[in-house]
């Protein structure tokens, strides 16, 4: 008995160091910083040889890196711009010489060289030139289909007489465009790129005129409603909207954050986010989320998505949308709705939250990275974040944020919940998840929550995914020197 205690007392340093480990890897991780977790993970890889989740995160930091140096190997030097959305007039567009067209013209040519060389040269020399033209063959395959290499031109932005999909007229998008747009997208029928930029374009705009924080008022007897995560899951956010209507200056809605990553469908879930707040800002309103950033996006799908469906300018485009994204809201001056949590410290003003500067990557620390990241927790005060950035909090934290801001109720997202919801910190926190069977195997179900004005108090409702069948949907994600070049994954959709 006494050995075991001793044993266990001798164990406890191992313990803390495995943890802190962990949770400077995972926190690596999370920012991006892959050459730094990686450092953690085989270290955590000696002390724990066999553990699962040690292993897993270990491979994904190593394909990471991988990936990184194949990109940085066929990569094309690209001008800095301030910004990609200013540099393009949709209605003046310059002709440019790198096309498509021309890329093709090179691959064929490099075929034809080989296919040469091959019959007339010698078998030494035949190799060395055949060698040359894969290499070639290679780095057009990434530019044609992993789409790093590609710009906004004329080629890309003019519209083909053949197009039949959904159009913007001049600059106005209107509720038909939106509706003929979801209509396309539920027959995997893409937007055309003009339309996409046009929709970034004021986007955009849309947001930067916009607080940090963003006051919102709901007249009395009208409702708003809140969504959570949603993260690609396109047929299961147009089974929120049958539910509950279209959004609309009398039907609005608020979507907490992480709109991609995950799903298979994040640009049609985000096009039609984006659209209908073109179509009308005070129909819906958008907040940042911790997957709203280029480091989760390389990681977590968005990024390849969008090279596949568009070209890797457009992955800047929306990184630079994303930047403008507000990251809380009031809610009749009662609910605080935020993406990820509170903060580090006490005594946090709204008026702190609105001069936060967000036109930027998510920091490493502080409030904004707080409001990102953080997570509740079911014991008093505050304690590390178990993803390694961030923190968790409790309940004694949720009340004094409150009081002092003079608030009823936090609603946040951020995590997956069983029931899509989850009622915590004495009933002041509501955790909202709108993405139900979260990545096609979780099984828990979506909510949102409707408050109504003016005692504003939560109506939530919970749904099922919608799943009709699967099928097997090719993405080429990437084309890299280490040949890593396309994935299969089973989507669910409805037809």
């Amino acid at each position: 008995m006494h050995q075991k205690l001793l044993k266990s007392i001798l164990d406890i340093p191992s313990i803390l160091s495995y943890q802190g480990y962990y949770r400077r890897g995972a926190a690596y991780l999370a920012m991006g910083k892959f050459k730094e977790a990686l450092k953690d993970f085989q270290q955590l890889k000696k002390m724990c040889p066999n553990d699962p989740d040690t292993i897993r995160k270990l491979k994904e930091c190593e394909k990471a890196i991988g990936k990184l140096n194949s990109e940085e190997v066929v990569a094309a030097p690209v001008p800095e711009t301030d910004s990609v959305t200013n540099s393009i007039d949709v209605h003046r567009i310059g002709v440019s010489s790198t096309s498509v067209p021309t890329q093709m013209a090179i691959v064929a040519a490099a075929v034809a060289t080989t296919a040469i060389a091959i019959s007339t040269l010698s078998t030494k020399v035949a190799t060395v030139v055949a060698a040359v033209a894969v290499v070639v063959l290679i780095i057009m395959g990434t530019r044609l289909w992993g789409g790093s290499g590609c710009v906004i031109n004329a080629k890309t932005l003019d519209v083909e007489p053949q197009y039949s999909g959904a159009r913007i007229e001049g600059d106005t998008i209107t509720l038909d465009f939106v509706k003929k747009m979801i209509d396309n997208f539920k027959n995997q029928k893409p937007l055309h790129r003009r339309y996409v930029f046009q929709i970034l374009q004021q986007t955009k705009k849309i947001l930067k005129a916009l607080p940090s924080l963003v006051d919102i008022t709901i007249p009395e007897g009208k409702c708003i409603t809140v969504c959570g995560d949603v993260h690609g899951q396109f047929y299961d956010l147009l089974n929120i909207f049958e539910l509950n209507g279209l959004p609309s200056e009398d039907n609005p809605y608020l979507f907490n954050g992480d709109f991609v990553d995950r799903g298979s469908f994040s640009l049609e879930v985000i096009l039609t986010l984006f659209a209908v707040k073109c179509m009308s800002p005070s129909a819906i309103h958008l907040s940042r989320g911790n997957h709203e950033s280029k480091t989760m996006n390389k990681m977590y799908g968005f990024e390849g998505e969008v090279k596949t469906k568009l070209n890797g300018t457009f992955v800047e485009l929306f990184a630079e949308v994303f930047c403008c994204l507000p990251l809380a809201y009031v809610l009749n001056e009662k609910v605080f709705v935020v993406h990820g949590g509170l903060f580090s410290v006490d005594g946090v003003k709204l008026s702190d939250i609105r001069m936060i500067n967000r036109f930027c990557e998510p920091p490493e620390k502080g409030l904004m990275s707080d409001l990102l990241w953080s997570d509740p927790h079911p014991y008093p005060g505050r304690g590390p974040s178990k993803r390694g950035v961030g923190l968790s909090f409790g309940a004694d934290v949720t009340k004094r944020f409150l009081e002092d801001n003079n608030l009823d109720l936090l609603v946040r997202s951020h995590e997956v919940k069983d029931e899509g919801y989850e009622i915590a910190h004495d009933g002041k926190l509501i955790t909202v998840f709108s993405a139900p069977n979260y990545c096609d195997q979780m099984g828990n179900k979506g909510a949102f929550i409707r408050f109504e004005a003016p005692d504003m108090k939560p109506t939530i409702v919970t749904f099922s995914a919608v799943v009709s069948f699967s099928i097997l949907f090719l993405i080429p994600i990437t084309f890299s020197l280490a040949l890593d070049s396309y994935f299969f994954r089973v989507v669910w959709f409805n037809c």
